[in-house]
């Protein structure tokens, strides 16, 4: 059977809406899913391995990485950097798999740019209270950072019209069927059937 090219995709959320959460359950469930790991400035939390979670480097590393053109789409989030490396997404869509980019809209916007082709999703929390008492269970931040982070948050959900999908996190399980549905579906495209089966439909039309 030949191997079927995978789907680019992009997800995005504001901190606090559950998207790395809702991420890792989708990609456990199925296994034609992988997630991109990001090369980041910022430093490695308890817990994170390289590699893993993400590629930790240095300013000057990334900077010289952009200086060769290496990156699809990098970004500054806060007081960080963050990239995703081309050659490694060009090479999974390649082996058939689908492709998850946690990246924020800026670099949502530079992605579709390079790659049209790529479905976007944006996953938004039921309400802002709701957001802010998940920031604030975090125990991460202090109360000066987390009324940053909410500004952040409104700023970059005035975004989700750029995207192809919206995933409403109210209920965990209950977005992790509609996210699980957005990517069966399109598997189910005619242009993914037709790689996936063309020894059947050849067979069919004969």
């Amino acid at each position: 059977m030949a191997i079927t090219t995978g789907t680019l995709y992009i997800v995005s959320a504001p901190s606090g809406a559950g998207k790395t959460s809702l991420v890792k359950a989708l990609i456990e469930s199925e296994a034609q899913i992988r997630v991109s790991v990001s090369h980041t400035t910022r430093a490695m939390r308890p817990g994170e391995v390289d590699g893993v979670n993400y590629h930790f480097v240095d300013h000057a590393q990334f900077n010289a990485m952009i200086e060769r053109g290496e990156f699809l789409e990098h970004a500054q989030v806060f007081d960080n950097f963050y990239g995703t490396s081309q050659k490694w997404v060009e090479q999974t869509l390649a082996e058939g798999f689908d492709l998850i980019l946690e990246i924020d809209w800026q670099g949502a916007q530079q992605v579709r740019k390079l790659m049209p082709q790529a479905k976007s999703i944006f996953i938004l929390p039921p309400t802002q209270e709701a957001l802010r008492h998940r920031l604030t269970n975090r125990g991460q931040d202090s109360g000066e950072i987390i009324e940053r982070r909410m500004r952040e948050a409104v700023s970059e959900m005035s975004h989700y019209v750029e995207y192809d999908y919206l995933v409403i996190n109210d209920d965990f399980n209950h977005a992790l069927s509609d996210l699980k549905a957005i990517f069966r579906s399109n598997q189910l495209a005619q242009a993914q059937q037709q790689q996936r089966h063309a020894g059947l439909l050849s067979e069919l039309l004969a």
